[in-house]
């Protein structure tokens, strides 16, 4: 007895096939990891931004209780936190005025985001500067 090979019931892709699913991936990886780096970058700068929460705090309390900006300083009366160099991801954080300037470390970029407060009627609201918006790491 001998066996014969049916090929018509062979399966599987041919070369172009797989040609096409490789260069599909290829096309997909090259535009997701240049958004991912992006991603990440701006994950990272939602520290610094989030460092800030306290000294808004204090900066807005100061103003509603002295009815300006102009003493809201560190280390007066109303908890505005000291200033802070080199520390997680944030090279400098100053507090002047009521005005919060913050520069990221290198590795995030070295951007600046400054917090311009504005009292009216008791009520303090924010300004948003700084290079942090030319690359979309922060809002206005």
């Amino acid at each position: 007895m001998i066996l014969q090979i049916n090929q018509d019931n062979e399966k599987g892709f041919t070369l172009i096939e797989l040609m096409i699913v490789i260069a599909i991936i290829g096309i997909l990886a090259a535009v997701a990891v240049p958004q991912y780096g992006q991603y990440t970058q701006k994950a990272k700068f939602v520290e610094v931004i989030n460092r800030t929460a306290n000294y808004k705090t204090g900066v807005s309390l100061c103003a509603q209780e002295s009815g300006g900006l102009t003493n809201c300083t560190p280390g007066s009366d109303f908890n505005i936190p000291p200033d802070v160099s080199n520390d997680g991801a944030i090279a400098s954080l100053t507090t002047l005025q009521g005005i919060i300037s913050v520069t990221s470390n290198a590795n995030i970029g070295g951007h600046t985001y400054t917090l311009t407060p504005t009292l009216v009627q008791d009520n303090v609201t924010w300004a948003v500067t700084g290079t942090c918006l030319n690359v979309g790491y922060c809002k206005n």
